[in-house]
């Protein structure tokens, strides 16, 4: 009998790769998103893909409003599930608000706490909810998709980055309290994540080219970190954003990137841009005229 894994925040970008991850290795696969025609569109490109394994879209929003989150839809959910005979044995929690321009001046308290409640509260309450039945299954796992934003601050995402620590300390205590109930709780971030994204879409395209995150000059050390993990084998650029108009006046923060990157992988380029664009590429050229 094949394990299932629920998997938030799946019909775009990083919930897709975690997705198909599973599906390729022979997990049936229980997704959400929000908007109930863009699941069903994803359920449908699954299912197609992967012909061997039960793949399930299920739609649910995380808010009542701002300050709710709403339980009645997990409570309802996992009574599906129930009802289908469908044992969640991993969590994937992966949705999340990004939060983004998060300007302490111009933002009332109502978006602070919209961050916070889809980011921690509402994802307590579905570890809740699985976690009672793995229990009772004899064990699980709980994994939550993490950021680098826990070591670093940037600008006008203060929620985002409180809900990912508080996130980092929620990993800890479940990990503590559901460890004697066989019950794994563990979080991935920039490096293990890295690993299993770049594997995924390896898969798909041979011949992708991948960028390895973002990092910028202050945490140098946290780059060696996720590097230690053998992120450095799956990747051909690491992406830097220094948040300046002008990358020429960081030509020299650059050098320390490109010699730490040289150790792990002696191929990798290094390109500006948090998000690798074709600006980013442009960039890298200029780069690499200057060292």
């Amino acid at each position: 009998m094949n394990k299932t894994v629920l998997v938030t925040g799946a019909c775009i970008n990083t919930g897709v790769a975690i997705v198909e991850k599973f599906a390729s290795v022979g997990y049936n696969v229980v997704f959400t998103g929000r908007n109930s025609k863009k699941v069903k569109e994803a359920e449908n490109n699954y299912a197609k893909k992967y012909a061997n394994v039960s793949i399930m879209g299920y739609a649910i929003n995380s808010l009542i409003n701002e300050s709710t989150i709403d339980e009645e839809s997990v409570k309802e959910m996992f009574k599906v599930f129930d009802e289908k005979r469908i044992f969640i044995e991993t969590l994937v929690l992966n949705a999340a608000d990004q939060g983004l321009n998060m300007e302490i001046f111009k933002n009332p308290l109502k978006d602070f706490m919209r961050v916070i409640n889809t980011n921690m509260t509402w994802n307590y309450c579905l570890c809740e909810y699985a976690a009672r039945r793995m229990k009772i299954n004899g064990g699980g796992n709980i994994v939550f998709v993490n950021s680098n934003t826990v070591y670093r601050a940037i600008p006008n995402r203060i929620a985002y980055q409180v809900s990912k620590s508080g996130q980092l300390g929620m990993m800890r205590g479940l990990a503590f309290d559901l460890g004697t109930y066989n019950i794994r709780v563990n979080a991935v971030e920039l490096g293990e994540f890295t690993i299993v994204t770049a594997k995924a879409v390896k898969e798909v395209r041979p011949d992708a080219k991948i960028v390895g995150g973002v990092v910028c000059n202050r945490i140098l050390n946290f780059l060696n970190t996720a590097l230690k993990t053998g992120m450095g084998d799956y990747i051909d650029y690491i992406s830097f954003h220094e948040y300046t108009a002008d990358e020429r006046q960081v030509f020299e923060k650059v050098s320390s990137y490109r010699a730490l990157a040289k150790i792990y992988n002696s191929d990798a380029g290094i390109i500006q841009g948090e998000s690798g664009g074709e600006l980013c590429l442009c960039n890298f050229e200029l780069f690499t005229e200057q060292f």
